[in-house]
């Protein structure tokens, strides 16, 4: 009966959280950047799992106007929600010494900012409830530097986010909130697919795996 907030939630891990979470009785309501991705995310929802209840909301989560436009119409359809699920990412491959400014700040706008003001959002009415649960996406790029690609910008959001985790929780366990953080190594998607056959890629990531392959969503 708990009211799940995904952000990044049409494809996935996001996706694979939300319909676990429509699985178990919640309410999940899916933010994302696209119109198309999103209304086809919530359709396959519902047809995965029966009788789901889901909503859908464009969200760029590097906008705190967006984010906070996103909650006023997401608690005045159900109420406040119980639990938020960081998900939104994107990640570069750009060398250090290339990468443009602009690129720089837009992964650390998305992945480390993008936590933040949603956590602050939509903390806020968990912090008057003195209940709430956030779980922010990290992952193992934030404790290692992964080979052979670079992308130093996307691994220092991820430390960041692992950061962010410690330090909300601390500060607002006192308001009965608890943050946590998950790691994940190289999961399979669209994305990392085109990128296993590029540089001995498949070498580095699938030999660096002590079970020999890629998790799934």
């Amino acid at each position: 009966d708990r009211k799940v907030v995904v952000t990044g939630g049409a494809r996935g891990i996001g996706y694979a959280i939300a319909r676990r979470a429509a699985a178990s009785g919640a309410t999940v309501a899916l933010l994302d950047l696209e119109q198309v991705a999103l209304d086809e995310a919530a359709a396959r929802l519902r047809h995965d799992v029966q009788g789901a209840e889901i909503l859908a909301q464009t969200c760029d989560v590097s906008s705190y106007d967006d984010i906070r436009a996103a909650r006023e119409v997401l608690e005045a359809g159900w109420g406040r929600a119980d639990v938020l699920v960081n998900n939104a990412g994107i990640f570069s491959n750009a060398p250090a010494q290339e990468m443009e400014a602009q690129e720089w700040d837009r992964v650390l706008q998305v992945n480390l900012s993008g936590a933040f003001y949603c956590s602050q959002v939509f903390g806020a009415s968990m912090i008057e409830a003195r209940s709430g649960t956030i779980v922010n996406i990290a992952s193992m790029s934030g404790v290692i530097v992964n080979r052979p690609q670079p992308q130093i910008g996307y691994n220092v959001s991820k430390a960041g986010v692992i950061m962010l985790t410690k330090s909300l929780a601390a500060e607002w366990a006192p308001y009965g909130i608890r943050v946590n953080a998950v790691a994940p190594g190289y999961i399979r998607s669209a994305i990392t697919e085109s990128l296993l056959g590029k540089a001995n890629m498949r070498d580095y990531w699938i030999g660096g795996t002590p079970l020999g392959r890629m998790g799934s969503p």
